[in-house]
């Protein structure tokens, strides 16, 4: 076997769990593949015949990359939002994470999601790149963190401080208000989700209180201004018309209580809150302006 086939091998035996660091920093299937391929060409471009631990050194190679990535967000955050930013042709197409298109491949990118638990996606989402660098290497792959302290720059205590700042964000703190049952609103948004994934609209209207109101701010669309859309039917039609989009979403602890979060391609753009009473859904507060989502406290469900 020749030199450059050895190299492909040793790669390929790394290429998962480089892809599931990747995916886990970055939250998008396509940009974890891409930052895959860039540690593959440095490791083409890199004299490592002296390297002892390959599947270290690959990590932190494409941790690096990651990092610089999640660090130039920002501008790419804004032109994915005009990519998902087809608005619903229907007001009540806000009942269910409406108003942001399909992603590339959704249905592996629903898996790969569902299988690291798109909750998680998104409060990593709404960490800084040091905390979600620190977490995701510490927590999720147990990295020490005198390894993770120089691809931060940073001292082993410093980065110690990042990844537990960023796990008390994941972790969350449930706010049961007076009378409220958390479990019993968690049985409620996922019959919601449930119902709205499968198209099963009588049961989604049984979920509704007949008089139930929806509100979603104007970054929801279809215009520019907030609507109100009422009537367990007519919010009901609407969930149905964002069915698909819907696998991009699953519940999440929302200031304390349990919503639902839609996350396509591990970016956080909409939120739903719900008003609950004797056990049905009386009202849906639809979140989508960037302000509003950045002053919600989001984490993970247990």
């Amino acid at each position: 076997m020749d030199e450059g086939s050895l190299l492909t091998e040793r790669f390929e035996e790394h290429r998962s769990h480089l892809r599931a660091v990747s995916y886990r920093m970055l939250g998008s299937l396509a940009e974890a593949d891409d930052a895959v391929q860039e540690a593959w060409l440095r490791l083409r471009r890199s004299d490592v015949s002296e390297v002892e631990n390959l599947g270290g050194w690959l990590t932190t190679v494409v941790s690096r990359v990651c990092l610089n990535m999640l660090r130039s967000r920002e501008t790419r955050r804004e032109d994915s939002l005009d990519a998902y930013a087809a608005r619903p042709t229907h007001p009540a197409d806000a009942a269910a994470v409406a108003g942001r298109g399909d992603t590339v491949d959704p249905e592996q990118e629903a898996v790969m999601a569902d299988s690291v638990g798109l909750a998680l996606l998104v409060v990593l989402d709404t960490l800084t790149p040091a905390e979600r660098l620190a977490f995701v290497l510490h927590d999720l792959f147990a990295v020490s963190f005198d390894e993770i302290a120089p691809l931060l720059g940073k001292s082993s205590a410093a980065t110690r401080q990042l990844a537990s700042r960023a796990r008390r964000r994941v972790k969350g703190a449930p706010l049961v208000a007076e009378g409220a049952d958390l479990a019993r609103r968690r049985r409620v948004v996922e019959a919601f989700l449930a119902a709205t994934r499968g198209g099963h609209f009588d049961d989604l209207v049984s979920l509704l209180h007949p008089d139930v109101v929806l509100r979603a701010d104007k970054a929801v669309g279809p215009t520019p201004r907030p609507l109100v859309v009422t009537g367990a039917v007519t919010v009901a039609t609407g969930a149905m018309a964002a069915m698909q989009r819907a696998r991009a979403t699953q519940p999440a602890l929302v200031d304390g209580t349990v919503g639902l979060a839609m996350a396509p391609l591990g970016r956080l753009f909409l939120v739903l809150r719900f008003t609950i009473e004797d056990g049905l859904i009386t009202g849906i507060d639809v979140v989508a302006e960037p302000e509003r989502l950045a002053g919600l406290e989001l984490a993970v469900l247990d």
